[in-house]
């Protein structure tokens, strides 16, 4: 998979890309992100990619220019499945949403700043918009690294055990259930003696019951949703 990022402020996403499972996709092949900075193709001699409001109201607005440069350069390289737009008037980004995307070769994700992009440049060239939450960051590039951080776990041969990845939370549209490792017993508690039963069909009983009692408790919202798609 090809992941191209477009930033204001490229150095924010320097970390976490270069860490962990990321890193270790990036170098088996699997997965490469390639973070692009918007201000060389500003306009002037102050490589400006912002500008005041039409009808005035605080805050800059992204232009359109420097923006549509930059993506039309990098469509002439490759074709996007999705050209993805991080913003809080997104739809709220969830697990079934980066299953999909995981299935993609080519994505393109735009990061917002100040207070968003000119208008037009979401009509003529994004497909998706997603939020990561109904709340605001300072710009797109931490939601843009969620997304390839939830994505890329998920292509397989990234992560060594593949069925991990399938039985996270949310996969089901369960929370996970209860886990366990040493030692059995610790500061009086205990394992549940069933996980060290050996019984194979018993212990999966065990977790689907308790996700699914964990998910009644703290998301019951996510059974509505299943039913509500059933």
């Amino acid at each position: 998979m090809h992941i191209d990022i477009i930033s204001t402020v490229p150095e924010l996403l320097d970390s976490p890309l270069s860490h962990s499972i990321l890193q270790r996709a990036q170098d088996k092949g699997l997965l490469t992100v390639r973070v692009h900075d918007l201000r060389p193709y500003g306009i002037g001699k102050h490589n400006s990619v912002d500008d005041y409001q039409f009808g005035g109201g605080a805050g800059m607005v992204m232009r359109c220019e420097p923006l549509a440069a930059l993506i039309d350069e990098l469509r002439e390289q490759r074709q996007y499945d999705e050209v993805i737009y991080l913003t809080p008037d997104g739809e709220r980004y969830a697990q079934r949403r980066a299953n999909r995307l995981s299935l993609c070769q080519n994505l393109l994700l735009i990061c917002g700043h100040y207070k968003g992009i000119d208008e037009r440049i979401r009509e003529a060239y994004v497909t998706i918009e997603i939020s990561i939450g109904d709340y605001v960051l300072s710009g797109g590039e931490l939601a843009a690294a969620v997304l390839v951080d939830s994505i890329g776990r998920l292509l397989p041969g990234v992560i060594g055990d593949e069925t991990s990845a399938l039985t996270d939370t949310f996969q089901d549209d369960l929370l996970a259930p209860p886990v366990y490792t040493r030692p059995a017993e610790w500061r009086g508690r205990e394992v549940p003696p069933i996980l060290r039963s050996g019984d194979t069909g018993a212990i999966e009983a065990w977790r689907e019951e308790q996700a699914l009692e964990r998910t009644r408790e703290r998301r019951p919202d996510l059974l509505d949703e299943d039913a509500a798609d059933a």
